[in-house]
């Protein structure tokens, strides 16, 4: 459609515009805009929405990732209106195939995935959950202090022995993002690698009980990556910093790293509950607007 209308950097992406022409919702319309943000073909400007950040026609589309998985694209649907607030604390499996249009089968399917991530629980008897973690800002705060508190301690654990080979495949995981993977990959890959990185951190110690916590960890705040649009530019200076950290892992001077993890955490998690709070007001000021209206 951008093509079509020979849109050019600079032109805003109206949601009610695209939505009415392609006779759809603004969900995926908008999932569709976070993705080319994501892309660096557009950038989201505070209260104002989307703007092309190239020329529509010089894009080529062979390189973006068109491929669309349903059941992928109705989970992360779903995701998406469970961290808006669109669906209730407390649901019902007969109100959201109302809402979506789905088999129970379809739906189920979602279901449990969410539950398998923590997301969701079944309550007893009938009835669906969502985790409380989700819209506790106070609690992501809390998970952050929680890893800056396992994290460290796992690089002093006695029996701490680097796997080699593991960190050799990390290191070039980093490097990779800095050489502009960071600009390609989605918010999914991106959260994946750096997850991947704290685990290994902590699978070094021989701790069972600090990897059990780290994987529980990641596990939640998998949607808080979910929930925030990837501020790229800022993951440069993370993938530097976490190729830091592995230097002075590798060469022994694990109080050091203790030290250096700690901090980072702190600082990374600061940036993102502010940056989570400013796009909830963000949100939250759109439906107002959109309320007036």
């Amino acid at each position: 459609m951008a093509r079509a209308r020979s849109m050019r950097a600079g032109d805003p992406l109206r949601e009610e515009s695209f939505a009415k022409e392609l006779g759809v919702s603004r969900s995926p319309i908008r999932r569709g805009f976070a993705l080319l943000a994501e892309l660096g073909l557009a950038v989201k400007e505070p209260n104002r929405g989307y703007f092309l950040t190239a020329d529509a026609r010089g894009i080529d589309s062979g390189k973006l990732p068109l491929e669309v998985d349903p059941f992928e694209d109705f989970y992360l649907r779903v995701v998406d209106d469970v961290l808006r607030g669109d669906i209730p604390t407390t649901f019902f499996e007969a109100e959201l195939m109302r809402k979506y249009a789905v088999p129970r089968g379809q739906l189920l399917k979602v279901l449990s995935r969410l539950a398998n991530e923590a997301m969701v629980e079944r309550k007893p008897g009938q009835g669906w959950e969502i985790n409380s973690f989700l819209h506790d800002s106070k609690a992501h705060i809390q998970s952050y202090r929680f890893r800056m508190a396992i994290e460290p301690a796992a690089l002093l654990e006695p029996g701490y022995v680097v796997d080699k080979v593991a960190f050799a495949k990390a290191r070039t995981a980093q490097q990779q993002l800095l050489d502009g993977d960071i600009f390609k990959l989605s918010r999914s890959q991106l959260f994946q690698i750096g997850a991947q990185l704290h685990e290994l951190i902590v699978r070094c110690s021989g701790n069972a009980f600090f990897l059990e916590a780290i994987r529980r960890q990641n596990q939640l705040r998998r949607f808080m990556a979910y929930k925030a649009n990837v501020d790229r530019p800022r993951l440069i200076n993370q993938c530097k910093e976490h190729i830091q950290l592995l230097d002075l892992i590798e060469s022994g001077q694990r109080e050091a790293a203790a030290d250096f993890l700690r901090n980072h955490l702190d600082v990374v998690g600061r940036q993102k509950t502010e940056k989570e709070a400013r796009d909830e007001l963000e949100h939250q000021r759109s439906l107002e607007v959109s309320a007036r209206r």
